[in-house]
């Protein structure tokens, strides 16, 4: 496993990272004990990096979190979880709420301190807040010792750039980013200069694009335009005539920029967190590779509207 620095907070966390929205019963009904038993099977194999929400599950996935993290020494892991999000359509960041959310987080998940605590999808409120009552809430949050470092997320890269222009130098010191580095979609590349020159770091979410490049292929749900579905649907076939997992393309792509710090992937299954990062002992096919972004080249960076009309990335269209 390698490791790199997470911006300038000084933690060094492993390349893949464990994404624990899956612990929540969020795509599958998943055992208590399998789901713990991933969660062991990830640090054995030297995952340091583990990222959750009281969303997840609406707080399933930080309680079964706090199982398998009672059993674990402190040093064997950095925690990252969210504030703001709760339900689907309930956002709550006030200053009252993102404070009070910590200490239940905490709570549930058997820590007394947190080292990364994340703004969870501010495309869906008024950016200012964010500015000017959340961040603060959680600086002295981290100021009283319960976080260790300020994070944001979403799906626009419209937020990172609104926040991180007007935020003051320093606060924010990492972006997690969900579908806009993958196969699909390169968007988030042209922001690697910036953050850098920031000290922020990136931490890469959904290498998949939430099941689009998976063999099972797009769940119903999915936000995605056809176009960009099909053409994923494309490429999967292509893989498995070629008698390769699309999985693994899709992880070894997302994790090769050195600009991002971790990549991370989520499931409550340990053979399957075995499987991804055995993934990264081998070299991405490249004849594959290129056959797989020529079938993507007509749809390349098309994404979908998540949030507010007024924090969309431009020529993104908010209908419904």
């Amino acid at each position: 496993m390698r490791f790199r620095e997470l911006g300038h907070t000084g933690m060094k966390i492993s390349q893949l990272s464990f994404g624990a929205s899956s612990l929540g019963s969020v795509f599958r009904d998943v055992p208590e004990d399998e789901a713990i038993a991933t969660v062991y099977k990830a640090i054995d194999l030297g995952i340091n990096f583990i990222d959750c929400s009281p969303f997840y599950g609406i707080t399933k996935a930080e309680t079964v979190l706090g199982k398998a993290l009672k059993e674990l020494p402190r040093d064997a892991y950095y925690l990252a979880t969210k504030v703001g999000r709760y339900h689907d359509r309930e956002f709550d960041f006030s200053a009252e709420r993102v404070t009070k959310s910590i200490e239940e987080s905490m709570e549930r998940m058997n820590v007394d301190y947190i080292d990364l605590i994340q703004t969870h999808d501010i495309e869906f409120v008024h950016l200012d807040q964010i500015l000017h009552e959340t961040l603060p809430a959680l600086v002295a949050a981290k100021e009283a010792g319960k976080v260790g470092h300020i994070g944001i997320t979403g799906l626009p890269l419209h937020v990172f750039d609104y926040i991180l222009d007007r935020a003051d130098e320093g606060i924010v010191e990492s972006v997690l980013s969900y579908c806009r580095y993958s196969l699909n979609d390169h968007s988030l590349a042209a922001k690697f200069d910036k953050y850098q020159a920031m000290g922020v770091g990136i931490i890469n979410a959904s290498p998949t694009s939430m099941g689009l490049l998976t063999e099972r292929g797009a769940p119903d749900w999915h936000p995605a335009p056809k176009e960009v579905i099909e053409a994923c649907a494309e490429v999967v076939q292509l893989i498995q005539s070629k008698g390769q997992d699309i999985v693994e393309l899709a992880v070894q792509f997302a994790c090769h920029p050195e600009a991002i710090t971790s990549t991370l992937v989520g499931t409550a299954n340990p053979k399957n967190i075995e499987k991804n990062v055995k993934f990264l002992e081998t070299d991405m096919d490249q004849e594959s590779l290129a056959e797989a972004l020529a079938i993507l080249k007509p749809v390349l960076n098309q994404t979908w509207a998540s949030g507010l009309p007024e924090n969309q990335d431009p020529g993104v269209v908010v209908t419904g």
